[in-house]
């Protein structure tokens, strides 16, 4: 039989957590009150689930052993062979239900997020494959009830982004798409190309937990922030104030140019909110290249240097090829219908996670079949 981790870590927990829950004073601060109920409710089901998860295992025991000893009579022996399929069963969901909770959450899975979209290589191609990427994660957003606030862009002189960055604000957001980042690349006709030749073209994709002040303190004096006159489209709505903001992180030497807006105010506090991710993702990744060093993940590291995904025209094909998964609904996926791609690196995330905890060797992956170099 599969045998659960040690209980010992989480029990302790337990009992500290009912410690805190026990002092007089535990309700003076209501958030961290709140907090510290929600993870000792959670804690509590995870010691509850592996003891039953124990039980059931004593009782599988029981009937197999029942059904040995029962061979001369039938009605006893039928009653333990129609009651060990379920037993299995009931220990099955509970073992997957006790290694999930098992799986310490990632701090920022719940956190509004911070998407930024850069045209790489390919020129006007890859500008305007930049700008439906960014119609995809806006539609895969709508079709959440997210909401999107865009915070800054450079256009391209086709129509296409050099650069734009936008806030997701709901549920889970960063949850759902810290996969999404890295290099993405296509493959098809441009537009531009009279001969038909397929060209392929990238785009990067970086996706930021949005961070608060409490989370990055930046000292004023580590700033250097410029203000220019941001371009307008001319007429009445050419933009005569010096608006645009420019902000350089001196420590990091991180940049942040902000101009959508025609307040100085909101351009720099917009400029602050997107330093602040950065930051906060900075410091995220220093975190994992330690982790990463006693464990290679199979799904990547999202850093944005890596090829995560190409997106293949003629062949009406998908190809991420961190999972080696291809599929053939380009049209689909173009409208923000990325569930089935999200869910198999979720699924990908959580099998390694499972490996490293259970010491048993990380799930293999293949690469995905018509995958071009």
């Amino acid at each position: 039989m599969d045998v659960l981790p040690d209980i010992t870590l989480f029990q302790r927990r337990l009992d500290e957590l009912a410690a805190q829950m026990a002092a007089p004073s535990f309700y003076a601060n209501p958030r961290q009150a709140a907090e510290v109920s929600r993870e000792h409710q959670k804690i509590s089901q995870l010691v509850a689930d592996h003891a039953l998860h124990e039980k059931l295992g004593r009782e599988i025991t029981e009937a197999q052993a029942l059904l040995k000893l029962a061979a001369a009579d039938p009605d006893l022996r039928e009653l333990a062979a129609a009651e060990l399929p379920d037993l299995q069963r009931r220990r099955e969901v509970l073992r997957e239900a006790v290694l999930l909770a098992m799986i310490p959450p990632e701090a920022s899975d719940s956190r509004n997020t911070v998407m930024e979209i850069r045209a790489g290589t390919g020129g006007d191609e890859a500008a305007l494959f930049a700008a439906e990427l960014a119609r995809l994660y806006q539609k895969y957003s709508d079709g959440r009830g997210w909401k999107i606030q865009p915070m800054s862009s450079s256009g391209s002189e086709r129509g296409g982004f050099k650069e734009v960055i936008f806030l997701i604000t709901g549920s889970d957001v960063y949850k759902q798409l810290k996969f999404e980042s890295g290099v993405q690349r296509v493959q098809r006709v441009p537009v531009t190309e009279a001969n038909g030749r397929i060209h392929t073209s990238t785009v990067t994709v970086a996706v930021l937990p949005e961070a608060e002040e409490v989370d990055v303190q930046i000292d004023p004096q580590d700033l250097e922030i410029t203000v220019t006159r941001a371009s307008g489209p001319g007429g009445q709505g050419v933009n005569t104030t010096d608006s645009a903001v420019q902000m350089v992180h001196k420590p990091t030497g991180l940049t942040v140019f902000c101009a959508d807006e025609r307040s100085q105010l909101k351009n720099k506090n917009r400029a602050l909110t997107v330093l602040r991710s950065r930051l906060l993702k900075l410091r995220e990744d220093e975190e994992h290249a330690k982790y990463a060093a006693q464990r290679r993940s199979q799904i990547g590291s999202g850093d944005r240097s890596e090829r995560i995904r190409t997106y293949n025209f003629p062949q009406n094909r998908v190809t991420d090829h961190r999972i080696g998964l291809t599929l053939y609904n380009l049209p689909q996926v173009m409208e923000g219908q990325i569930d089935g791609i999200i869910a198999a690196l979720q699924k990908a995330d959580f099998e390694e996670k499972l490996a490293a905890l259970t010491g048993a060797p990380p799930p293999s992956r293949t690469r995905g079949s018509g995958e071009e170099e």
